[in-house]
């Protein structure tokens, strides 16, 4: 892989320390969500690092939905109906050693309402590679004191040598997360203690 030389500019990045008020928002967004999906969602789960107690993050409240078939063209019309924005039909998630078109990595992805706060809505298959890596990176997060104090160093890190470009962020950021989540499927394999 070739290491570019300079990052497009993007939203600034930054890092702030674990919000209190984050699963309260997220509880409200998912009774919002639940209520325009109804029965085309099988899950709504808090992912992503607002999802973990103590952990800092940039203040965007990832949400996962789960659902039976991500083609289903009930899926983006509530959800607009709902005033959700920005549905895209077309979207991957990316892992070492995994093909991008894979479909185990296809998802749609959708915005917050026009005025809410910053949301990431990332649809999902049950069943997928990309349904399950969150939940268990998640999880793997709220056992492991150690793994979440040095990833939440290594983010704050990236947002001070990337504050400008999300590019140069996820540039270092996705791949140590593919590497983590080998960790978190053998803690996983193992009982899941900690």
């Amino acid at each position: 892989m070739e290491i570019p030389l300079s990052f497009e500019k993007s939203r600034p990045i930054r890092v702030i320390p674990y919000q209190q008020r984050w699963p309260q928002e997220f509880a409200e967004i998912a009774a919002d969500l639940k209520e325009a999906l109804g029965d085309c969602v099988l899950a709504i789960d808090h992912i992503g690092s607002t999802s973990v107690p103590g952990l800092a993050a940039k203040d965007v409240i990832d949400i996962q939905l789960t659902v039976t078939d991500l083609s289903d063209p009930e899926i983006p019309k509530r959800l607009k109906q709902g005033g959700y924005t920005r549905f895209t039909a077309e979207f991957t998630d990316s892992f070492v050693g995994m093909a991008d078109d894979s479909p185990e990595l296809q998802k749609r992805m959708a915005r917050q309402k026009e005025g809410q706060r910053r949301i990431h809505i990332h649809i999902r298959e049950k069943g997928r590679f990309n349904q399950r890596y969150p939940l268990l990176f998640r999880d793997y997060l709220r056992a492991s004191e150690v793994t979440r104090n040095a990833y939440a160093l290594l983010k704050e890190r990236l947002a001070q040598l990337f504050p400008e470009s999300s590019e140069g962020y996820y540039f270092i950021k996705d791949p140590l997360m593919d590497l983590m989540f080998e960790a978190a499927e053998q803690w996983e394999r193992g009982g899941r203690k900690r």
